[in-house]
C-alpha cells in the first residue's frame, strides 16, 4: 500500500498539480494587493475618500451601541454586519484572478493548436517504389489493350 502511494505521489500530475496549488496562493496574495493597495484606493478617491473594506451595516447591535467607526469595532462589541465593502473587494479579486487565468489558459490553447498543425514528416519513399508507382501511373493512363482478334479460324477437334 505504502508503494502504490509513493507511485500515485510521484506521478506527473499530482507533482503539477501541488507546484499550480503553490503558484497559485502566491498568485492570490499578488492580486489581494493589487486589488487592497492599487485598485481600491484611487477608486475610494474617485468616490470622494470612500474605504470599500470599512463599508457594512450593522444589522443588530453588539452590547455597547453604535455608531461602529470600523468592521473591527463592530466585531469587538459582538454586533452583527453585513460587510459588503468586502464583498466588493472579493468580486474584484475574482476577476483579476479569472482575467489572468483566461489570458493563461488563452496562451496554452494557441500553443496546443499550433503543435496539432504541424504536418506530419513525410517519409522517404525507395526509388523502386517510386519507379513502380510511376509505372503505375502510365498504365492507368493507357486504354485498355484488346485481345487480338484472328481472321482464320482454327480446325475443329476431333
Amino acid at each position: 500500500m505504502l508503494r502504490e502511494f509513493r507511485e500515485f505521489a510521484l506521478k506527473g500530475n499530482v507533482i503539477d498539480l501541488a507546484v499550480g496549488i503553490i503558484i497559485g496562493a502566491a498568485f492570490t496574495t499578488i492580486v489581494s494587493s493589487l486589488v487592497d493597495d492599487i485598485i481600491m484606493p484611487p477608486l475610494g478617491y474617485l468616490l470622494n475618500g470612500v474605504d470599500f473594506s470599512a463599508i457594512f451595516w450593522t444589522l443588530k447591535e453588539g452590547s455597547t451601541p453604535g455608531p461602529y467607526n470600523t468592521i473591527e469595532a463592530a466585531k469587538a462589541a459582538g454586533a452583527v454586519t453585513w460587510n459588503f465593502g468586502l464583498f466588493i473587494n472579493a468580486v474584484l479579486k475574482f476577476l483579476i484572478v479569472a482575467w489572468a487565468l483566461f489570458f493563461v489558459v488563452r496562451g496554452i490553447n494557441r500553443l496546443k493548436r499550433k503543435e496539432e498543425v504541424k504536418p506530419a514528416p513525410v517519409a522517404d519513399v525507395p526509388a523502386e517504389q517510386k519507379l513502380l508507382a510511376e509505372i503505375r501511373d502510365l498504365l492507368a493512363g493507357r486504354p485498355p489493350v484488346s485481345p487480338p482478334t484472328s481472321t482464320t479460324t482454327a480446325p475443329p477437334l476431333p
